[in-house]
């Protein structure tokens, strides 16, 4: 972070998003092990795939009424913003949470990640996996849907992966505490910068959220035909 005595420290992100953070981060791995080693390891692979999606369910909502840096209003950039971040004449806001270039992979990897999951709610290996919405759809779509989740999706997944780690090694060359950050939530910003809520009552809310996210999880997994 900047040493710089007119500095403040201000609270980014809150600590919801940064659990949404490590735990996403935890849930693709799994998955990702998961899915390769396959066999009766496709248990455990359904599992990180309903604990994805709780998270992704979960940030879709934060991202309208989470912390001010979490919101996606703070992070919807246009062409023109993109251009002038990557020409280095950006203002201050658009580095404080996600930059314009990091708001792409923010934007990237929710999408595809939503995706992956919704196409393994349908998907059907023809062997022992079978998603758990899979007998709700025909078989057109089981099957385009497999195939991608199969063939492309977890591999656009894990290139948006890369990406992601390499960017913040990057940053943190360049000595902008990007991982630090969503450690601790805090970055040294020059005033006036917002803060983000991070108090025990938006904390309760954000679990409360994650609790009824989990539950609609629960009754979609219960959808699934009883095995005979």
């Amino acid at each position: 972070m900047p040493n710089n005595p007119s500095f403040i420290r201000v609270r980014v992100w809150d600590l919801p998003t940064r659990l949404f953070h490590w735990a996403t981060a935890l849930c693709v791995l799994g998955l990702m092990v998961t899915g390769t080693v396959g066999g009766s390891a496709m248990t455990v692979h359904f599992r990180f795939g309903y604990a994805l999606l709780s998270l992704l369910l979960f940030r879709i909502v934060w991202g309208v009424v989470g912390g001010h840096w979490s919101r996606f209003r703070s992070f919807l950039f246009g062409p023109a913003a993109l251009l002038a971040y990557l020409r280095g004449q950006h203002p201050l806001s658009h580095t404080v949470g996600h930059s314009p270039l990091g708001a792409l992979s923010v934007w990237a990897m929710l999408g595809f990640l939503m995706l992956q999951v919704g196409t393994g709610l349908v998907s059907d290996d023809e062997i022992a996996a079978t998603g758990p919405l899979a007998h709700l759809v025909s078989n057109a779509v089981v099957s385009l849907a497999s195939s991608y989740h199969t063939r492309i999706g977890k591999w656009a997944v894990l290139a948006l992966v890369l990406l992601h780690v390499v960017a913040i090694v990057v940053y943190t060359r360049r000595q902008q505490g990007l991982a630090a950050a969503m450690l601790h939530g805090d970055k040294q910003l020059a005033p006036p910068v917002p803060a983000a809520r991070d108090d025990a009552v938006s904390r309760t809310a954000a679990a409360l959220l994650m609790a009824l996210c989990v539950a609609v999880v629960y009754w979609v997994s219960g959808l699934a035909p009883a095995a005979l």
